[in-house]
């Protein structure tokens, strides 16, 4: 089972949390974690942004993957959230296994 990161940024580290959380206990992702304190840089309204926002970095299997998605971007409040998946091409297998059940579980 390939195994997948889902990026996700936000603007309050309570939001991250929350997205996270909720992804956890619906078993959408095996586990997720908060960084708080991100400088971004970004373009947005035709204008160059500056805020700090948190990283929430969520590990899933690509079965999975639409459905964390679509929760990150439904408890978002951004009109045009971050949210990346990127494929895990390598790693500690048993962790790696351990993604797969976790969220093989219903």
């Amino acid at each position: 089972m390939s195994t997948m990161y889902v990026y996700v940024t936000a603007g309050e580290i309570d939001e991250a949390r929350k997205i996270g959380r909720a992804a956890v206990e619906q078993r959408l992702a095996a586990c997720a974690n908060v960084i708080s304190g991100i400088d971004s840089i970004y373009w947005w309204q035709n204008k160059v942004q500056e805020t700090e926002e948190a990283v929430l970095i969520m590990k899933t299997t690509a079965d999975r993957v639409e459905e964390l998605i679509n929760l990150a971007k439904d408890m978002h409040t951004y009109e045009c959230p971050c949210i990346e998946a990127w494929p895990i091409t390598d790693g500690h297998r048993p962790f790696l296994d351990w993604i797969a059940a976790e969220v093989s579980r219903r």
